[in-house]
């Protein structure tokens, strides 16, 4: 597998993954929804008042991680897997001697083939140690060091 193909497939499972998520988060905040109607159908009370303002609680939860999800659908969107570069950056293909790292979201290791390749976003440690790095720059990460071997 080519190096193009490579990152297509490890860009298509990033965004599959936040599809997914998406999908998820839709569905629960369409299920409290339905659950503040059925609530609004019971009879008043303070057990019906306190079930309220918990699914209230929950939609806005339910909300707050529909918007990280939403930012995380336009980070993926951004990602260019065509640009070459020879640092580091969103949607570089790093090649270290612990391991190979795709510059996107944090998902974690991920199976293409029989070979696991770490997501990881820009913001996260290691994502930020690898930053700008160029071939053969190094750096330490839980007290190892890596070395950049190549960057595609």
């Amino acid at each position: 597998m080519t190096d193009k193909e490579l990152k297509v497939a490890l860009l298509d499972h990033c965004q599959e993954t936040v599809n997914k998520r998406f999908d998820k988060i839709k569905q629960t905040i369409s299920d409290i929804v339905e659950s503040l109607e059925d609530e609004s159908k019971s009879s008043a009370g303070d057990k019906h008042e306190t079930g309220r303002a918990m699914l209230q609680i929950d939609r806005e939860n339910a909300g707050k991680q529909l918007r990280e999800i939403e930012s995380l659908l336009a980070l993926v969107k951004k990602i260019d897997i065509k640009a070459v570069s020879d640092y580091v950056r969103l949607g570089s293909l790093v090649y270290t001697n612990n391991g190979t790292y795709f510059i996107s979201i944090s998902i974690g290791q991920i199976l293409v083939g029989k070979t696991g390749y770490f997501c990881v976003a820009l913001q996260s440690p290691i994502g930020q140690l690898l930053s700008g790095k160029k071939k053969g720059e190094a750096f330490t990460f839980n007290e190892k060091k890596f070395v950049v071997k190549s960057i595609s």
